[in-house]
């Protein structure tokens, strides 16, 4: 029936009805951070709960291979004009933290279910102890604002009045959350349309079977990608700067394996759940999307034409350990999941960079600072809550050309809001926004700019929230001789002697008057930089991207009088030894790592995994409180020693101390 003509003809129709939908939401939305920064999705959805068709230019990249099959089968009966809807990360695991509401439509046809429309909007706020909901300091889920399990939101057309009720009494902001949800409705209701004349169009055989074929031809350009990489092992760590209040890394690593066309990504060895919002609520399905969010952006850079649909994950089987961070138990909290799904990505990023080192980035910045402020409205006396902007910094060095300025590669689907918007719907100034000089690895092809941004307040206790800070201590790495980029940073009034850097914290009180300045990392390098052509150095100069000192210092290249001093600069350059490492993490993690060895974690995780879940990020903390001039597999195994002795009423992890200590 389909053939690849016929088939490429189907796929334009199912993404050109997608991108109906998305429109539809954007243009009807009530809240900036849905119909300015792009925080949704919308998706058509086969009988079984999978998604075989999504936009390509609005909305978030990371629900392409999201199943609703389990939302779906909980709740009993489907009438036509029914809506469900669930927000709740532990119901069925579709929802991966409160703010994410996520709806589904069945589509009738003949008195029968034919397909399913879909999607979620990030509401502004969903209630909970802090503004917007989110925040890494947050400890158990119960404080993430309130949670609804999979159930009908309108039933036969009309809206369930009593869950809004339940709703609006319990969020910071209904009018936004209301209006966002019924904006999404309305999406629905514009796919449902968009099928049924699909379904016109093409016939109603030929409309299921070509939702399939869908997922196939998907599976098939996966398979066939996985074909042309070496069969190999591969394993990479990263970390996020901090995995509580405590302010210990929290460690991912990965174990890729690739044999012929399937992939295994084995997450052992990262971090058991954290006291913090840093999880990542998988529920252990092998293909869950947000494990799978790093391979669709490598399978869509080997192959721009792949279809995106949940036929992309057959190939890839993901092990996540009970009781982790990338599959903890309930009640933990899981609001900040969105900054450990970016460590995943540079995860990923890293292991297969390895495989296919020619075709691959160097790592993007990795952090998406997301900012919301609570104030007051001088002028109406009004509470406002909103999202300002999000501060995303730079893509990797790619393999011909630089990284994208202020608009890294795994988050640069979130759309920046024009300061005349928001300066006319919230109450703030900005005083800077734009790209930061020296913040990009340095390497042949240049890692791309971190962004900066100030915003000054004027009225008392206004509230920030800037969820998803990170990489102030570990930095992006730069690749095959490139190096690594410049860190995050936040800071409460500069230049002022009221001067504070706030590290890693994601909410801070502001007074009248004070300013607040955000900047995220950078990109980073990609190949020697003392390859890099000359031109290209002072033309970054030039540009502001780089400045005299660095284009010295890291590229070699001596600047007088606004020319390339061609002399100095062979000599300098032919002075130097060219890089031959992989990867270049920068000298903070380089330090971190000579106590904290790949055998002092292997030891780590053998004893963590002994013990039963709620003892394990315990444990983890009190190891490292005693690991002060301790370092590697003896300094862990003398840890674990005191700690027990500290607390005998620790159960004895399966590794005994004696054993460990050997």
């Amino acid at each position: 029936m389909f053939d690849h003509s016929n088939l490429q003809v189907f796929a334009n129709h199912t993404r050109a009805a997608a991108e109906n939908m998305a429109y539809t939401l954007q243009r009807t939305a009530h809240s900036a951070f849905v119909k300015e920064t792009e925080d949704f999705t919308v998706m058509l959805i086969n009988r079984k709960g999978e998604t075989f068709g999504v936009p390509m230019g609005l909305g978030a990249t990371w629900y392409p291979g999201l199943t609703y099959t389990r939302a779906i089968e909980m709740i009993g009966e489907y009438r036509p004009g029914d809506v469900a809807f669930t927000n709740d990360p532990y119901s069925c695991f579709v929802a991966t933290h409160a703010p994410d509401t996520h709806l589904w439509k069945p589509v009738f046809y003949d008195g029968e279910i034919i397909a399913w429309t879909g999607g979620h909007i990030h509401n502004t706020d969903m209630g909970g102890a802090v503004p917007a909901s989110l925040s890494r300091a947050l400890t158990e889920i119960h404080q993430e604002g309130i949670r609804f399990p999979p159930m009908k939101l309108v039933n036969e057309g009309v809206f369930d009045e009593d869950i809004l009720k339940i709703m609006t009494t319990n969020v910071r902001k209904p009018d936004l959350n209301i209006g966002d949800i019924k904006a999404l409705v309305g999406a629905l209701n514009t796919g449902e349309r968009k099928i049924l004349a699909m379904v016109e169009k093409f016939g109603k055989q030929a409309f299921l079977e070509g939702a399939e074929v869908l997922l196939d031809h998907a599976e098939a350009q996966a398979r066939d990608l996985l074909r042309a990489m070496p069969d190999g092992i591969w394993e990479f760590v990263d970390y996020a700067d901090e995995d509580s209040i405590e302010a210990n890394p929290c460690r991912l690593k990965l174990t890729l394996t690739i044999k012929g066309d399937e992939a295994i990504l084995d997450f052992t060895g990262s971090d058991p759940q954290l006291g913090s919002s840093l999880n990542v609520p998988s529920g252990g399905d092998p293909r869950h999307t947000m494990l799978l969010v790093g391979v669709y952006y490598i399978l869509y850079t080997l192959n721009p034409k792949i279809l995106l649909n949940t036929g992309l994950t057959r190939p890839f089987t993901c092990v996540a350990p009970q009781g982790s961070v990338l599959n903890p138990v309930s009640p933990a909290a899981v609001g900040m999941r969105s900054l450990t799904c970016a460590r995943l990505r540079s995860v990923i990023f890293g292991a297969f960079s390895q495989a296919i080192p020619d075709l691959l980035p160097a790592a993007p910045a990795g952090n998406n600072c997301i900012v919301n402020v609570m104030t007051t409205d001088e002028r109406t006396g009004r509470s406002v809550i909103a999202a300002v902007n999000p501060v995303v910094g730079g893509g990797g060095g790619m393999p011909h050309r630089d990284g994208t300025n202020g608009s890294g590669a795994d988050a640069a689907y979130l759309k920046n809001t024009p300061i005349e918007i928001t300066e006319t719907e919230v109450p703030i100034e900005f005083v800077k926004y734009g790209l930061a000089r020296d913040s990009g690895g340095a390497g042949r092809w240049r890692g791309g700019l971190a962004t900066e941004m100030a915003f000054r307040v004027f009225t008392p206790g206004s509230r920030i929230t800037a969820r998803n800070r990170d990489r102030s201590f570990f930095r992006p790495w730069g690749l095959l001789g490139g190096k690594a980029a410049g860190l995050s940073n936040m800071v409460l009034n500069p230049g002022r002697e009221d001067y504070r850097r706030l590290g890693n914290i994601d909410t801070a009180v502001l007074q009248p008057g004070d300013v607040l300045e955000i900047r995220s990392a950078g990109g980073g390098g990609r190949g020697n930089p003392l390859e890099r052509e000359a031109w290209r150095v002072l033309q970054d100069v030039e540009r502001g991207y780089v400045s005299l000192e660095a284009a010295e210092r890291d590229y070699g290249v001596v600047i007088r009088a606004g020319k390339v001093d061609e002399a100095e600069t062979s000599s300098l350059r032919a002075s130097r030894a060219a890089p031959s490492a992989h990867f270049h993490y920068g000298s903070e993690r380089e330090s971190y790592e000579a106590q904290w060895t790949s055998a002092a974690y292997d030891l780590l995780t053998d004893i963590l995994a002994g013990l039963p879940i709620h003892w394990r990020f315990f444990t983890k903390t009190e190891i490292f409180r005693r690991m002060a001039g301790r370092a590697g597999h003896e300094g862990v195994a003398a840890a674990l020693g005191d700690v027990c002795a500290r607390y005998p009423e620790m159960p004895e992890p399966r590794i005994p101390i004696k054993e460990a200590a050997e």
